[in-house]
C-alpha cells in the first residue's frame, strides 16, 4: 500500500560508488529509488534500521546490492551509499554520520582503516621504503582542525598519517571540507589563510544545531539532489557530475539572494562559468510561468556564448533554455541598434582596425599633430568606451590608464578630431564594434531616462526593463560602454547583475571601475580558489609565470590568486630552451612523439604569432601528422594535433599541450618596448595582456604541459623555471 509523497535525496559521494556499477546494476538503483519515493514500505524493498539507535537503514536494491540510507525525517531520506549486501551487514562500525558544527551540512564517514593498499598505486615499485616519519600534521591540535572544519571522526586516523600515499588514500573518502583543509596544509598554506580561503566561504550563516537533521539536509554544504530526471539523467551518464553536483563555496553563490550586483571571481578552471550557469537555472526556477525570456545570459565572444547555450540546454533542458536570451555582447548591442534603426546600412569593422583606419584619415587630411595610436586608443576607450555625447563631457571625463595627461586646448583639438573621424567613417559606410557599443549603451540609457512611471510597469508611455536578470560571463573583458548598455537594461534592485570573470585572464584592453558605471558590487564579491581543470604542478608553474604582476578588481581594488589551488595530481611541467626557432620546432616534434603523436583533439600547440603556428603546421604536415586549425570560431575539426595562437585558446581545454615560442620578443611583444619611455602606463598594460596571455594558455592544460623557447626566454618565465631544463 502506498503511504504518500516519500523524498530521496542522493549524497553527492554515492554516485561515485553508483557510477562504477556495471550498466545493468546502475539502472537498479534507479530502479530502487522510483519504487522508494512511491512506498518505502513495499516488503520487497525490505527496508530496516541497521541497530536501534542509529538514523542509519538499510534497503534491497537488487540481488547483490544495498542502500544505505539516512533517516532524516518521518518520511525524509538521504542515499548515502550502495553497498555489496557482505559490505553492509559484515561491518557497520566503519560508518560515521554527524553534522558538521562549521558548516552544518552532514557528512558520512567511511571509518575504515588507512592501509597500505594504495602505496602501489602512486609509489613506483622500484622505489626506496620511505624512513619513519612524523606525523604530518602534528604542528596542529584538534581543537585548530576542528575549527578548520575537519570530521571529528576522522581525528585518530589523521593523527596516524605519516606519508602522502596514506593521506591520498584516506582523502579519498573524506568529506569534501576534511579533504579541501588536508591538502591546503599539507601543500604549506598557513593555518589562517586556510581559514580565511578554504573554510570560510563554506561556513554556515547561522548557527548550527549538531542535532537538527532537517535544517542540515537543506544547506549548500549537504551536496545532494532530489530531482528524478536529475538522477536519471546521472545514472544514464547522459550529464557529466558537474552538471548536478557543486562544491559547497559554489553552491552558496548560486542560491544566494543578493541585495544588488554581485560578482565571482577565481582563477581558470575554478568553475567560474558552470556557476554563472547554474545561477541562470535558479534565477529560471524563480519566475513565473511565461513565454518571455527575463533572464540575459551574455559574455564577450561569440564561441563562448554557443558554448554557453549548449551547456545551460544540457542542464536545464530546453524549458530553461526557452526562458534565457543568451547571445554575445556585441551581438546584443546590435540588435538594439538595428531595432531603433539607428545604425542605416553601415558594415561593422572590427576593432583591430581601428588604428589603420585613424592612420589613413590623418593622411588623408593631413593631421600631422598627434600619432594615429594615441587618438586611436582615446576615441575607443575614452570617448566610445565612457559613451561621452559632448565636448564638456570630454572635458570632464577622467582617464585612467591613459598615460599622458591633456590640457583643455588638447582635449579641445582631440574632440574636434574624432568628430572629423566619425564623420569621415560615416561618408565610407563604415563603423566600428566599438561604436555600435556607444550607440546601444546611449540608446538603452535614454530609454531607461524616458522612464516617468513605476519601474517594472508597462503603460502607455512607461518604461519596462529589458530584463529582470542579467548574468554575465567572462566580465572582465567587457568594456564600459558594454557596462553601461548592460546597466540600462535591468532595473537596479535584488538580483538585478551576477558577473564572473577573472582580470588575470583579461586577453583585451577593456580596463573598467565598475562603480563608476553603475554596477556596484562592494560587499558582494566572492571568489572561487579550487581549481578542477589542471593539476597542481603545472597550476604551481602557471602561478610562477604571474610573480610580480598586480591586477585590478573591476573596482578600484587589487585581485590575487592567493589560495588559488588543485587537488589533482601529475607530472611537473617540461621547460626546454632551443638556440633556433628550427632546433625548437624540433623540440615539438619530439615531444609530440613521447606522447605518441595521439591524432585525437587531446594535444595542442599554442605560438604567439601566425607565422609562427604556419610554420609549426608546415613541418608536422612533412612529418605525416594530421593537423587542425584553430580559428575565430574554434578547431576546424574535433580530431588531429589542434595548432593556434595564444588568442584562440580562451575557453579551450586540452589534456595536453605545448606552449612555443615562449622567447623574449615574442612574449611580450617587441613593440610594445616603444612605450616603455612614452607612455609607461600604456606599456604597464600592454605587458600585463600579453602575460596574461600567457597564464591563459598555461592554463588550459589538464595533464601534462610541455613550455619551449628559442634564443633568449621571455622575461614571465622565471629564473626557476627556466633552470628546470637542467634539472
Amino acid at each position: 500500500m502506498s503511504t504518500g509523497a516519500t523524498t530521496l535525496r542522493m549524497l553527492d559521494r554515492a554516485d561515485k560508488e553508483v557510477m562504477k556499477l556495471t550498466r545493468a546494476d546502475i539502472g537498479a538503483v534507479y530502479e530502487f529509488m522510483h519504487k522508494f519515493r512511491h512506498n518505502p514500505e513495499n516488503p520487497g524493498l525490505n527496508l530496516k534500521a541497521l541497530n536501534s539507535d542509529s538514523r542509519l537503514m538499510s534497503a534491497r536494491v537488487n540481488k547483490d546490492y544495498r542502500a544505505l540510507l539516512l533517516h532524516i525525517a518521518e518520511r525524509d531520506y538521504l542515499l548515502v551509499a550502495v553497498k555489496h549486501r557482505g559490505e553492509v551487514y559484515d561491518d557497520l562500525t566503519r560508518y560515521a554520520y554527524r553534522i558538521n558544527r562549521v558548516t552544518g551540512g552532514i557528512e558520512v564517514i567511511d571509518m575504515a582503516p588507512v592501509g597500505d593498499s594504495i602505496i602501489g598505486r602512486v609509489v613506483p615499485p622500484d622505489a626506496e621504503p620511505e624512513p619513519t616519519q612524523k606525523p604530518l600534521f602534528d604542528a596542529y591540535t584538534d581543537a585548530q582542525l576542528l575549527e578548520l572544519g575537519v570530521s571529528e571522526p576522522l581525528l585518530p586516523q589523521i593523527r596516524e598519517l605519516t606519508t602522502e600515499a596514506q593521506l591520498l588514500e584516506l582523502l579519498d573518502r573524506a568529506p569534501q571540507l576534511t579533504t579541501d583543509v588536508l591538502f591546503a596544509l599539507f601543500d604549506g598554506t598557513p593555518y589562517d589563510d586556510v581559514l580565511q580561503q578554504v573554510t570560510d566561504p563554506v561556513r554556515a550563516d547561522e548557527p548550527v544545531d549538531p542535532e537538527d537533521f532537517e535544517a542540515a539536509v537543506e544547506r549548500p554544504a549537504t551536496q545532494v539532489t532530489s530531482d528524478d530526471e536529475a538522477l536519471q539523467a546521472m545514472l544514464g551518464e547522459a550529464f557529466e557530475r558537474w552538471q548536478i553536483f557543486l562544491h559547497p563555496t559554489q553552491r552558496k553563490l548560486v542560491e544566494r539572494r543578493y541585495s544588488g550586483p554581485a560578482r565571482v571571481g577565481g582563477g581558470p578552471g575554478t568553475g567560474k562559468t558552470i556557476v554563472a550557469l547554474h545561477r541562470v537555472a535558479h534565477l529560471a526556477r524563480q519566475l513565473p510561468a511565461g513565454a518571455d525570456k527575463p533572464i540575459l545570459l551574455t559574455t564577450f565572444n561569440r564561441n563562448l556564448a554557443a558554448d554557453l547555450r549548449t551547456r545551460l540546454m544540457a542542464l536545464g533542458g530546453q524549458d530553461l533554455v526557452a526562458r534565457v536570451d543568451i547571445v554575445n555582447i556585441d551581438r546584443l548591442a546590435s540588435r538594439v541598434v538595428a531595432e531603433a534603426k539607428s545604425g542605416g546600412s553601415r558594415r561593422v569593422v572590427d576593432d583591430n582596425r581601428v588604428p589603420e583606419l585613424w592612420n589613413e584619415f590623418l593622411i588623408e587630411t593631413g593631421e600631422t599633430a598627434w600619432e594615429a595610436e594615441f587618438l586611436a586608443a582615446e576615441w575607443t576607450q575614452v570617448i566610445l568606451g565612457q559613451v561621452l555625447n559632448s565636448r564638456t563631457d570630454y572635458f570632464k571625463a577622467r582617464r585612467p590608464n591613459r598615460g599622458r595627461s591633456l590640457n583643455r586646448i588638447e582635449r579641445d583639438q582631440i574632440w574636434q578630431l574624432t568628430e572629423r573621424f566619425t564623420t569621415w567613417l560615416e561618408n565610407r559606410g563604415v563603423w566600428t564594434w566599438r561604436q555600435v557599443a556607444q550607440r546601444a549603451a546611449r540608446l538603452e540609457m535614454d530609454r531607461t531616462g524616458q522612464n516617468t512611471g513605476i519601474a517594472g510597469e508597462s503603460s502607455g508611455g512607461f518604461y519596462r526593463p529589458r530584463y529582470r536578470h542579467v548574468v554575465v560571463d567572462e566580465a572582465q573583458d567587457l568594456s564600459a560602454a558594454h557596462w553601461k548598455m548592460l546597466r540600462a537594461m535591468v532595473a537596479p534592485g535584488p538580483d538585478d547583475m551576477f558577473l564572473t570573470g577573472d582580470t588575470h585572464q583579461r586577453i583585451y584592453d577593456n580596463h573598467v571601475t565598475l562603480s563608476s558605471l553603475g554596477v556596484n558590487i562592494r560587499g558582494r564579491s566572492s571568489r572561487l580558489t579550487l581549481s578542477y581543470r589542471t593539476t597542481r604542478q603545472i597550476l604551481a608553474d602557471a602561478l610562477q609565470i604571474m610573480t610580480g604582476e598586480v591586477y585590478d578588481d573591476l573596482d578600484g581594488g587589487e585581485e590575487n590568486l592567493a589560495g588559488y589551488r588543485s587537488l589533482l595530481r601529475g607530472g611537473r611541467p617540461v621547460f626546454r630552451g632551443a638556440a633556433t626557432w628550427t632546433q625548437e620546432r624540433d623540440l615539438i616534434v619530439e615531444q609530440l612523439r613521447s606522447w605518441g603523436n595521439p591524432a585525437d583533439g587531446s594535444v595542442a600547440i599554442c605560438v604567439p604569432t601566425k607565422d609562427l603556428a604556419a610554420d609549426v603546421m608546415n613541418r608536422l604536415q612533412a612529418d605525416g601528422l594530421e593537423v587542425v586549425e584553430i580559428g575565430p570560431d574554434g578547431p576546424k575539426r574535433p580530431d588531429g594535433v589542434h595548432i593556434g595562437t595564444m588568442h584562440r585558446f580562451k575557453g579551450l581545454e586540452y589534456q595536453r599541450m605545448i606552449i612555443a615560442g615562449v622567447s623574449d620578443g615574442l612574449v611580450p611583444r617587441q613593440m610594445i618596448s616603444r612605450y616603455r619611455d612614452a607612455d609607461p602606463k600604456r606599456y604597464q598594460r600592454e605587458r600585463q595582456r600579453d602575460r596574461s596571455l600567457l597564464f591563459v594558455a598555461a592554463t588550459r592544460s589538464r595533464d601534462e604541459l610541455a613550455v619551449f623557447w628559442h634564443g633568449t626566454p621571455s622575461p614571465f618565465l622565471t629564473g626557476r623555471l627556466v633552470q628546470r631544463q637542467l634539472t
